[in-house]
């Protein structure tokens, strides 16, 4: 996959030596804080979207360090507070005014020269007994370069920001203060931790999750020469893999240019998941859509989504696929260039052996969700090209691991998908995904980008986590989290593109 779609993610020692080669005098230093705190007052912003936005009245919570990360904290706020004119900040200089290192120092005074009588230092210990009530609280305590231990009037701070009930969302700088490479005792819990110019390793280990909340990439144009970027096993996916689908499509062309996806799915039992699983891929700009389900829901589905043919398979005594639908299928597969199989299918015996035997049987590339995704389907898929789109109950499941011709995206906050050799992490998307639904989506939309460019199934896999993320955080945005249908997610589709750089 093209490295200009991802960045590496390092070690907090190999970050250090990075940034050391790009930011060589104390002005570099400074243009690259500036751009830091611009871009971390914009992402809290959007992202407080999701709870009904920022209010103009805001109150910022801003814990301070003695070094970079508690100036990008000030200039963060300074970008806030400029954008909301009766907005406030309270300023806690976890080490004193007189600690503060020289571009600390310049970020405080530029804060307060830009603010006047809207910012106010305070002690930390007036958070104790739960005081205030604060939009934001920006944690700038500690940088990437945290040395254990964290004294304990630090450790005193942490745990009663960590305990505060008026904090309607916590924003770690670049990290959360206390975590490092190895976990701490004391660390600032995070709703999100917004990642600057680098991601870090300790981000995104599964053990720092509860500190570290969600994850935002922030790029700071650290990597504007992909060649000259460190190698990493791990990497970070960025928004511009989705730029080569919005762009114009050519003049010259059909249908037929844009692949011929094949749906399997759908039983007497969950008839639901197969319908949104063709929706998604309807909307993924697919040219042909051949969608295989129970004959009885076929002329129901047909009428909804008139843009798909429809095939309708002999049911088994129960509903659900059986040895009878196996030619019928597999004809229809010889058609296509990809197949999803798998949504609302079921796990009766006699369906996942029908199951098996179509997997064996085809020769374009799959698509394996939900109830195909089991031991006995992968044996039957052989060396196929396959993607695998599990989520952790599913993973434990079939036990697999990435081959060559076997790419995995393992579903979760964040989705990682992996080849043999890396693993590429997708941030974008968040809880409003967490409903029934949104994994057949997934599905619809991964199987549309791939019957476009069978040959290329991580590109295919990355390029749909992240656009069915980055439609779900626009979801969020502008209906809020809870009150939504999991279907809206495809009314965002298109403005996920229109917002790709």
């Amino acid at each position: 996959m093209d490295s200009a779609f991802s960045h590496p993610i390092l070690t907090c020692a190999a970050a250090a030596a990075w940034e050391r080669s790009l930011l060589a005098d104390e002005e570099a230093e400074w243009t690259a804080m500036q751009r830091a705190g611009a871009a971390i007052a914009h992402a809290v912003r959007e992202d407080f979207r999701e709870i009904g936005g920022l209010p103009d009245g805001a109150r910022l919570l801003v814990l301070v360090g003695k070094g970079h990360n508690g100036g990008d904290a000030l200039l963060a706020a300074q970008a806030i507070l400029a954008a909301l004119p009766r907005a406030a900040a309270e300023i806690v200089p976890g080490f004193g005014i007189a600690a503060l290192r020289p571009l600390a120092r310049r970020s405080l005074e530029a804060l307060v020269a830009s603010a006047p009588g809207r910012t106010r230092v305070v002690e930390g210990g007036s958070l104790r007994n739960g005081q205030g009530t604060y939009s934001v609280c920006l944690d700038g305590l500690f940088g990437f370069q945290f040395r254990p231990p964290v004294a304990a009037a630090t450790a005193a701070l942490l745990e009663a920001v960590n305990a505060h009930p008026s904090i309607r969302l916590r924003a770690a700088v670049d990290l959360p203060s206390g975590l490092g490479d190895a976990n701490r005792a004391a660390v600032f819990r995070a709703d999100f931790t917004y990642a600057t110019g680098i991601m870090k390793t300790p981000v995104v280990a599964v053990e720092n999750a509860p500190w570290v909340g969600r994850i935002r990439y922030l790029d700071l144009g650290f990597f504007s020469r992909a060649s000259d970027a460190p190698g990493a096993a791990d990497r970070v996916l960025l928004p511009s893999i989705l730029t080569p689908l919005a762009g114009l499509r050519p003049a010259q062309t059909d249908k037929r240019t844009y692949g011929h996806l094949l749906v399997v799915g759908g039983s007497a039992s969950y008839p639901g998941a197969v319908l949104m699983t063709v929706q998604a891929a309807l909307r993924s700009g697919v040219g042909l859509l051949t969608a295989c389900a129970p004959a009885s829901l076929v002329p129901e589905y047909a009428a909804r989504f008139p843009e798909a043919m429809w095939v309708g398979w002999p049911e088994s005594a129960d509903g659900g696929l059986g040895r009878d639908a196996i030619d019928l299928i597999a004809d229809r597969m010889a058609r296509g260039t990809a197949m999803v199989i798998g949504p609302g299918l079921g796990a009766a015996p006699e369906t996942l052996a029908a199951v098996c035997e179509i997997v064996r049987r085809g020769v374009v590339p799959l698509v394996l969700d939900a109830d195909a995704l089991r031991p006995e389907v992968l044996t039957a898929a052989g060396n196929r090209p396959v993607i695998c789109t599990p989520h952790a109950g599913e993973m434990k499941r079939i036990g697999a691991s990435p081959a060559p011709n076997r790419i995995l995206v393992r579903k979760g906050s964040p989705t990682r998908i992996e080849d043999a050799r890396t693993v590429y992490h997708s941030f974008f998307g968040g809880p409003v995904l967490a409903r029934g639904g949104s994994g057949d989506l997934l599905a619809g939309i991964i199987g549309g980008l791939l019957a476009r460019d069978a040959g290329n199934l991580l590109l295919a896999a990355a390029r749909g986590v992240v656009w069915h993320g980055r439609a779900a955080d626009l979801l969020a945005r502008e209906r809020g989290q809870v009150a939504v249908q999991t279907t809206q997610l495809l009314d965002f589709l298109q403005p996920a593109l229109n917002a790709a750089p």
